[in-house]
């Protein structure tokens, strides 16, 4: 039986529509069309999981709900970035569904119409129709709303019973993912022995003598490393380098920037304005026809004031202040109301002397240099000078300067000393607070004087012009860019252009390093052009506009999935393989006899003796040479005194000498030892069960083909 019937035998209501909390829930794809470029393409299958194709169509008429469903809630339609989130979810959640439903139904788990039920109005309301039931006020979730909503759905328009419907045929397959898992976690258990071991691990120590020869001792020049060897070391490893299929690429982007035509065509623009918001009878409506920016009616304190008006103060009411350039923008500002705030705000400087210490005479010491401070400046010495030389907080560099602040914002011995001057100055006595010792300067009595200003700004944006000059430039470049080398050979002709490089792209990457809204580029990359044609490497993308620049790439590597390359690991493997040559040649050289002290002096200088103590074995960190889990794994299996053969570390060769071994006692409560594994294994399980259904599962996805 559907559960919208059971709901309606047992509480004879219907079903209304249902918000977004629960269509987070419901999976999905885009529509045909657009960028999907599916014109002439006869090709409608997304991806394979478990054996099963998913088709397109599919695909796309259950993420056209959940962008619908976005819409509803963010009152706005999803935008780039936010629908890769939804395709992402809902391939994901299609991996999920095909991928573990063969496994539920290897346990014969079931859902029957009573748990269904009570997933909707019973004790166990899903969390989604939970969140969308919830009222905002009050954060209680509202069971009456819930039954009123469900007896409107059939009043409703068909796209939001088809909605309700589609989640509600997803609540099965939730409520029998939290069974599956919760049976895996259950089963998730840590013997008394495991316990013993890891309390007993985290706790007992060791001093141990060591000697150690680091790699870096034998220059790197000195070992010639050959591909074979890369290779062999490759392949005796391939479990550590498994890899998906990935892309390489470099490219170019010619930035979009104003010209100075652009800035002088504002200029006159807000020269323009400048007169007529003088004269301007509303001046909030001026704001809103002329400015990039709304209107704001609140007054404000000279704290929260832009620094161009604060150098003006007082302010004049109906005067108008600008235009003033900065960061790429014009502004203009008019003076519409002046008024008494509450909290007054002020401007000052300061040096603070930190005491180095806790102690009475640290702090006497502070102040006293506070004091000699404060003494010279009244004597005549710089106070910005002062500061630079003495100060020791982030506003040294500005001469001390802390810039206006309201009330509120400082402690309060401090703000006690500021906002109780009456005058300008150096106050006449050194003011102590919890961070030390001040010597202030008041550079603008406090006052409660509020303004209510409007603003005018104006961008200076690129033109049209400008744009399409960036863009034929861009054109040009890819016309003498024929091949890798002639593309690499750009930027050794115009020392202006820089090239990049992002290496191993992912089909499903939607940015490329800081480029944002770079999806097309990366479907280029992986073969997926419009008209059907191959990327090869060597390959010169088309121009792709990206915000305000045009970017241009080349094809520089294909990586396919499984092992990695040598090719793509080559640093990596390179530093690898020649410490294992260099310990070869360090072993070979260190003799075996005597005592550690008598092996260092036979092989020279660069063999290190020492003793780290309170060595742990659960840690794996020798104190003075760092992270290496072998040799201590080494020093605990030794018996005290006994020394170890040479051992091939992570930073260089050791030999190892325990001295003393302090074994703990085993765990006094060793069943909280194992609950606390258990919970630790146990909050793993989600992701680890999912990665192995997954993989089990030969996923296969092709999206990149259409989005």
């Amino acid at each position: 039986m559907a559960l919208i019937n059971t709901i309606r035998e047992k509480s004879g209501v219907a079903v209304g529509l249902v918000a977004i909390g629960m269509l987070l829930f419901i999976v999905g794809g885009d529509l045909v069309g657009g960028k999907n470029r599916l014109f002439n393409r006869n090709d409608t299958v997304v991806g394979e999981v478990a054996g099963q194709k998913v088709e397109l169509e599919e695909y796309n008429a259950s993420l056209e709900q959940a962008k619908q469903a976005f819409a509803a809630q963010q009152q706005r339609q999803p935008d780039e970035q936010a629908l890769g989130y939804l395709r992402d979810q809902a391939w994901n959640q299609t991996i999920y569904r095909l991928a573990f439903q063969p496994e539920w139904e290897k346990l014969g788990l079931t859902v029957s119409d009573d748990e269904l039920w009570d997933m909707v109005q019973g004790d166990n309301v899903n969390p989604g129709i939970k969140q969308a039931f919830t009222d905002q006020k009050t954060g209680q979730f509202d069971k009456a709303r819930l039954i009123q909503y469900l007896q409107n759905l059939d009043k409703l328009p068909p796209e939001n019973q088809a909605a309700w419907r589609n989640f509600e045929a997803n609540l099965p397959a939730e409520r029998l993912a939290n069974k599956y898992n919760a049976l895996l976690k259950n089963s998730v258990y840590v013997t008394s022995a495991e316990a013993k071991r890891f309390g007993m691990n985290q706790n007992t120590k060791a001093v141990v003598k060591y000697l150690f020869v680091p790699y870096a001792t034998i220059s790197d020049s000195a070992v010639k490393v050959t591909d074979e060897q890369l290779q062999a070391y490759l392949d005796k490893n391939k479990s550590k380098y498994k890899v998906e299929e990935g892309r390489s690429v470099e490219y170019i982007t010619i930035p979009v920037v104003a010209s100075k035509e652009d800035s002088a065509t504002v200029k006159s623009q807000i020269a323009e304005l400048t007169t007529q918001f003088a004269s301007a009878p509303v001046d909030s409506l001026f704001v809103m026809q002329n400015s990039e920016q709304p209107y704001n009616k609140a007054f404000r304190s000279p704290a929260d004031l832009p620094e161009q008006l604060r150098k003006q103060l007082p302010l004049s009411t109906g005067k108008v202040y600008g235009p003033y350039a900065e960061a790429g923008t014009y502004s203009l500002y008019k003076v519409t109301g002046v008024s008494t705030g509450k909290d007054a705000a002020a401007r000052a400087s300061h040096i603070l002397i930190k005491p180095e210490g806790t102690t009475p005479e640290a702090k006497a010491a502070a102040k006293a240099k506070a004091q000699d401070i404060l003494n010279k400046i009244k004597g005549g010495a710089d106070f910005a000078a002062m500061a630079r030389q003495f100060g020791t907080d982030g506003t040294k560099d500005q001469g001390g300067d802390l810039g206006w602040f309201g009330q509120g914002r400082m402690v309060p011995e401090f703000e006690k000393a500021i906002f109780g001057a009456t005058s300008p100055g150096l106050l006449p006595n050194v003011v102590e607070t919890s961070f030390g010792y001040h010597v202030i300067k008041i550079t603008a009595v406090p006052t409660k004087q509020t303004y209510q200003v409007a603003e005018v700004k104006k961008t200076i944006a690129p033109s049209d012009a400008t744009r399409d000059a960036a863009y034929a430039r861009a054109q040009a470049l890819k016309g003498q860019a024929t091949d890798l080398a002639s593309f690499r050979a750009l930027t050794t002709k115009d020392k202006t252009l820089v090239k990049q490089e992002a290496k191993n792209i992912d089909a499903s990457a939607r940015t490329v390093n800081s480029l944002q809204n770079a999806r097309e580029m990366v479907r280029w990359a992986f073969g997926f052009n419009p008209n059907g044609a191959k990327t090869n490497v060597g390959d010169v993308s088309e121009v792709y506009e990206m915000g305000d620049q045009y970017v241009i790439a080349v094809l520089t590597d294909e990586r396919a999935k499984g092992t990695a390359t040598v090719e793509s690991l080559r640093p990596e493997l390179t530093a690898l393989v020649r410490n294992e040559e260099k310990a070869k040649q360090i072993m070979a050289k260190l003799p075996t006899a005597g005592t550690l002290e008598e092996m260092a002096a036979k092989y020279g200088p660069t063999a290190q003796v020492g003793t780290a103590d309170n060595v742990v074995l659960g840690q794996g960190s020798l104190t003075n040479v760092g992270f290496e889990p072998l040799a201590v794994g080494k020093a605990f299996g030794l018996k005290t005194g006994q020394k170890s053969a040479p051992i091939q570390g992570e930073q260089g060769v050791l030999v190892v000498e325990p001295q003393t071994v302090t074994t703990a006692p085993a765990p006094a409560d060793l069943k909280a030892v194992q609950q606390q594994l258990a919970q630790q294994r146990a909050q793993q399980q989600d992701g680890k069960i999912y990665e192995a259904i997954k993989a089990h599962a030969n996923v296969k996805d092709n999206r990149a083909k259409f989005f």
